[in-house]
């Protein structure tokens, strides 16, 4: 069973308001960075970097993130992760980072992704911002931004399907 939460319309407002609330959170723009977590991660921060600029004129740089090597399940599974590079051709030191993920679930990918970031350079900070949130945390991990509140039962699933990879935009709840 399937269940549209999000059309490509809603998509799309959710979009320029998240991009508001970075421009109102945050008073420096040009100390701002979006890092996309591969996959889904990187069009939702290029749609938003697109509304920041739409709204404020500021050009926010966007980056990709591949957390594969810094997952805590890396080896408990047979196949061992392939691994794109990282595309952050710009730099975070002292830099506001603002990690985007599809979707927060219990929070072990975002854990990965700040490993992944220490990394590369230390920022001033790191927020969060997960398109949609669908609860059962495991870390002690909350977004700064969050697109649609979804709760579902662990049984669920939540996909968000962008263009470039799907063919469609839109929010939709499995399961049950």
């Amino acid at each position: 069973m399937e269940k549209i939460l999000m059309t490509e319309d809603a998509m799309n407002r959710t979009f320029s308001r998240l991009a508001h609330e970075i421009i109102e959170k945050n008073e420096k723009l040009c100390d701002v960075v979006l890092v996309g977590v591969l996959r889904r991660g990187v069009p939702i921060a290029e749609e938003i970097a697109k509304k920041i600029y739409d709204f404020s004129g500021e050009n926010i740089p966007v980056g990709t993130l591949d957390i594969s090597l810094y997952r805590d399940d890396v080896g408990e599974t047979e196949d061992f992760p392939k691994v794109k590079a990282h595309s952050i051709d710009f730099d975070i030191h002292e830099k506001c980072v603002i990690l985007v993920d599809d979707v927060i679930f219990t929070g072990r990918t975002v854990r990965a992704a700040i490993e992944a970031i220490f990394d590369i350079a230390r920022p001033k900070c790191i927020q969060l911002l997960a398109f949609v949130d669908r609860g059962h945390r495991e870390l002690p991990i909350k977004p700064d931004y969050v697109g649609k509140n979804v709760p579902t039962s662990l049984s669920e699933k939540v996909l968000v399907k962008v263009s470039r990879y799907d063919g469609e935009t839109q929010v939709i709840l499995c399961g049950a």
